[in-house]
């Protein structure tokens, strides 16, 4: 066993560990650690705080350093953060299910789906299909792949796949989507006879969706789909409009959707769209009493929710955007996904695609979206969301000192950024034993 001598005076990890648990100013930091809930990667700021009444008396007043949370919502940043965005997610989306937070409880009584929409192949990749009674069978390869096999999701003939199809789809995903949207809202008025110069006055489709990544690179997106009347949530949709009708317009306007690319010298001009398969769930219009429905919608926001906080799915990961071509070679992904990222900086590099920005968006393998995104109307939103919590915790402060009279209550604060993240990785690593105690903690009061 080699041992290596460490220079004097530098301590080893345990150490270091030991020594920050022992020092006098722990406590105060292992409270800075737990107000922003443990984040991984938070904001360090100096300054100072102090609120102020009508009459000019001051009240609360700290002077000091602060953390303040990150905010990330990808769960390979920021675990913390991403369960609270995951928390807020969930109350934005069940509230367009079942009312509240400014949306009325009418709302349950509007008709809606969950619907799944996917892109088209770009060429064949390694799965593993199996039959109706979950039995595996053979892949287009021939060969029967494992769940943890890393071939799946890859291109079965690299040199064969469409790429520069696949990025360049990724990328026109969400004009893709406004148009659906919009083929949706026509498809529903013709149906009931409404002319489209009309529509408006008389129906309203909201949604809120979410893309997830696939293993071949590729966003779906999940979306609840309501139909509303002109006025939003406010106002129920017009007579006749049924789940069946809704299914039937929004296969039909998945079908007639077509976006087409910029033309190009090197690759000539794309026309796109989305792929065949189609899933469509009607959720039943129903009394906001019906605890099965209730249960059913809260799965939905859930679902949603959980993948709102995902990144690409890539092994390895790719979190930030790639500076310079040759960090490409260096990416821990699969050859499949590094060649989507290769093509997405390439692709970017030409004139004709400069609007698209992919270099910029090469390590989301070219989708250039939102996760999630939701129509004007359809809920509340997260300022609304955040601001409400801000103000809980502002009038608890209020309480704490005995104030009342709130109306020229003024919070004055002085801060300036000092940095990022923890300074060394005894301060990490027990952070991250902070968050994860009070994750088990909040765990555990949902359960009870």
């Amino acid at each position: 066993m080699t041992v290596t001598a460490l220079a004097p005076g530098v301590l080893d990890p345990e150490e270091r560990l030991s020594a920050l648990l022992r020092s006098t100013g722990f406590p105060a930091w292992r409270e800075k650690v737990k107000a922003v809930g443990g984040c991984a990667k938070p904001v360090r700021l100096t300054g100072s705080t102090h609120i102020e009444d009508g009459a000019g008396a001051r009240f609360g007043e700290f002077e000091g350093a602060i953390f303040a949370p990150c905010n990330n919502r990808r769960e390979t940043v920021c675990q913390p953060c991403a369960a609270r965005y995951c928390g807020d997610t969930f109350h934005l989306i069940h509230s367009g299910l079942t009312g509240g937070k400014g949306v009325p409880d009418t709302v349950t009584e509007h008709v809606r789906v969950f619907a799944t929409l996917t892109p088209p192949s770009f060429g064949a990749v390694h799965n593993r299909p199996t039959t109706k009674t979950g039995k595996a069978r053979p892949c287009g390869c021939g060969a029967y792949h494992h769940e943890a096999d890393p071939r799946l999701g890859t291109a079965c003939d690299p040199a064969g796949y469409d790429y520069v199809g696949a990025v360049l789809w990724q990328a026109h995903v969400t004009e893709l989507w406004r148009r659906f949207t919009i083929t949706t809202a026509r498809h529903v008025a013709a149906a009931l006879g409404i002319p489209r110069s009309k529509l408006r006055e008389h129906l309203r489709i909201s949604y809120a969706k979410v893309a997830e990544y696939q293993r071949r690179g590729l966003v779906h997106f999940h979306a609840v789909i309501r139909v509303d009347g002109p006025d939003g949530p406010d106002g129920p949709p017009p007579g006749g409009v049924t789940e069946e009708l809704l299914c039937t317009v929004i296969r039909s306007a998945v079908a007639a959707v077509r976006v087409h690319t910029p033309d190009s010298p090197a690759v000539g001009v794309r026309e796109l769209s989305w792929g065949h398969q189609v899933d469509i769930a009607p959720m039943t219009a129903h009394d906001s009493g019906d605890p099965a429905r209730v249960a059913a919608d809260a799965q939905v926001a859930g679902y949603i929710a959980k993948y709102a906080t995902k990144g690409t799915g890539t092994t390895g990961g790719v979190d930030r955007p790639i500076r310079y071509e040759e960090q490409i070679g260096e990416l821990g992904v699969s050859a499949h996904h590094r060649a989507m990222i290769a093509t997405a900086w390439r692709l970017g590099g030409l004139d004709e695609f400069a609007r698209l920005n992919l270099r910029k968006w090469a390590h989301m393998l070219g989708f250039r979206g939102h996760f999630l995104t939701k129509s004007r109307r359809y809920s509340t939103t997260f300022t609304v969301l955040r601001t409400a919590r801000a103000e809980h915790r502002h009038r608890e402060t209020l309480d704490r000192y005995g104030i009342t009279d709130t109306e020229d209550v003024v919070v004055v604060n002085h801060w300036q950024v000092t940095g990022f993240g923890y300074r060394t990785d005894a301060e990490r690593e027990i952070a991250h034993a902070i968050a994860q105690r009070l994750q088990q903690g909040r765990a555990g009061m949902g359960e009870q």
